[in-house]
């Protein structure tokens, strides 16, 4: 079954998974198989006045709504471009007095939509939001409560004169949010602010070790024409060659933990049991459990010991970085590398959690010889276990890049530098604002570079000059968040 735009792809219908989707042609490493734009979606409840609510994208200055006084636009173009979206919503918050919680308002937004469009397929999609897997019957106490709250708090929300829903379809709609709800992301792809509903990537199904990944697109503001200038969409990017008949399979989990931290986590969000080849098998564990290697193999009692030691340091770490106590951070990772560097292998991931963090809050203090050593075992650790087209690893590489280029280690840094832009370039495509600076980034340290080879003196010279006559580019503030997730899952 294929629709407007979606003919590179086909449903199908898998026992036990349910629907999935499979390639209808041959795609390589890069080529984006399919673009959406989002049924609905609303800017985080945190955000709502530093996000623009159309492209979603982080701006100093936004024009607010005059009526409503809500929302929040980058100019007129994305004002424009959001009004028959928004209207029903203004005139709502207005009669309402406030505007209503993040979940509320996607709720609000999906069935105005109904009520315009009807719940049958819109243009592009493949599946109807009637068909989407709500889960509800899967809920637990804790979450049935929620959502009777929910539904209540949208019909206190709901004008009287529009359509009118069954409660059951209401329930429908909180539960396809629920487990379907996709993670939106500012232009750098770093903050997680928002969330919508997108049918045709719901269709997807989960892989601890996909040929697919989802990059988020926030428009291109540089564009005239207002379809392309706000056309804010998802993409599914192939990762590696896939064939016509493929399954087309997505990572809902951050592949950095071991298969049945995987497992857990895919259970209890999204209801199912992981069956991939990497779970079943438990492929990569070994790397990431992985202890010292040599004549004097530590003790499984020691090794017991020194992993209980590192959670409950990331616990303290995670303490002193919600306070911005970022020289305890340092501290706290100095005392537990001590213990863990004659113990645990060099892909443990408590040992890369733990090199992960130094490297980033010593990169903020400017100590950037210490966090680029940190920084390049990390990276190392990061490709073993990593799929070598994964988008963490690209950012984790761009970062560990950047900061050796800060350190003066303009070799080193330049090779981290065309690591990052090569993976980048596959999971978000050229004309990303990260590829983007990447390649700006590039260009620079080839040219560094060149100069260094040439007349290292000459070079660390200019450098020290150039530095003094500008103010060093601080690193920016250590984030408390892992990066965004795929599904947005309601705390």
């Amino acid at each position: 079954m294929t629709k407007g735009g979606m003919e590179s792809v086909e449903v199908f219908t898998t026992e036990g998974k349910g629907r999935g989707l499979k390639a209808q042609k041959e795609f390589l490493p890069g080529d984006v198989i399919f673009a959406e734009p989002a049924y609905a979606a609303v800017v985080f409840d945190s955000l709502v006045h530093v996000i623009c609510h159309t492209c979603f994208k982080r701006q100093e200055r936004l024009h607010r709504c005059g009526q409503c006084k809500f929302a929040h636009y980058c100019d007129r173009t994305c004002q424009r471009a959001a009004w028959l979206n928004h209207k029903n919503e203004c005139s709502a918050i207005k009669r309402h007095g406030k505007a209503p919680t993040e979940n509320i308002r996607l709720a609000a937004r999906i069935l105005w939509k109904i009520e315009r469009e009807g719940s049958g397929l819109s243009e592009g999609c493949l599946v109807s939001i009637d068909e989407l897997q709500n889960h509800v019957d899967s809920f637990g106490e804790e979450e049935k409560k929620e959502l009777r709250t929910d539904v209540e708090s949208f019909l206190e929300f709901w004008p009287p004169h529009c359509q009118q829903f069954g409660m059951q379809f209401i329930s429908h709609i909180f539960g396809v949010i629920s487990c379907n709800g996709f993670t939106l992301s500012d232009q750098r792809g770093l903050q997680a602010v928002g969330v919508g509903i997108f049918p045709n990537l719901c269709q997807a199904n989960h892989d601890c070790w996909p040929n697919c990944t989802v990059v988020f697109n926030n428009g291109n503001h540089e564009a005239v024409r207002s379809m392309f200038h706000t056309q804010m969409r998802i993409e599914l990017r192939a990762l590696n060659k896939i064939s016509p008949g493929d399954e087309l399979t997505v990572s809902y989990v951050d592949f950095l933990n071991l298969s049945e931290e995987r497992r857990k986590q895919l259970k209890k969000q999204y209801y199912f049991d992981c069956t991939c080849e990497h779970c079943k098998k438990q492929l990569k564990d070994d790397l990431m459990l992985a202890v010292k290697a040599g004549e004097s193999k530590p003790s499984a009692d020691t090794v017991k010991e020194v992993i209980q030691l590192s959670k409950d340091t990331l616990e303290k770490i995670n303490k002193a970085r919600m306070e911005g106590h970022y020289h305890e951070v340092v501290k706290l990772c100095r005392d537990c590398l001590t213990k863990q560097e004659p113990v645990l292998g060099d892909t443990n991931i408590y040992l890369l959690r733990i090199l992960s963090i130094a490297s980033e809050v010593l990169s903020y203090l400017q100590m950037f010889e210490e966090a680029a050593d940190y920084a390049k075992r990390m990276v190392d650790g990061y490709l073993k276990i990593y799929h070598p087209n994964n988008a963490q690893l690209g950012m984790a590489v761009m970062r560990a890049g950047v900061t050796h280029w800060h350190a003066g280690l303009i070799e080193a840094g330049h090779g981290l530098i065309c690591k990052a832009y090569a993976i980048l370039l596959i999971t978000h495509g050229p004309s990303h604002p990260i590829t983007k600076d990447l390649e700006v980034m590039r260009v620079q340290t080839e040219m560094e570079l060149r100069m260094f080879q040439q007349n290292e003196f000459m070079y660390y010279k200019m450098r020290e000059a150039a530095l003094k006559n500008q103010k060093i580019q601080v690193m920016p503030e250590p984030s408390n968040e892992n990066a965004p997730s795929l599904f947005h899952k309601k705390e």
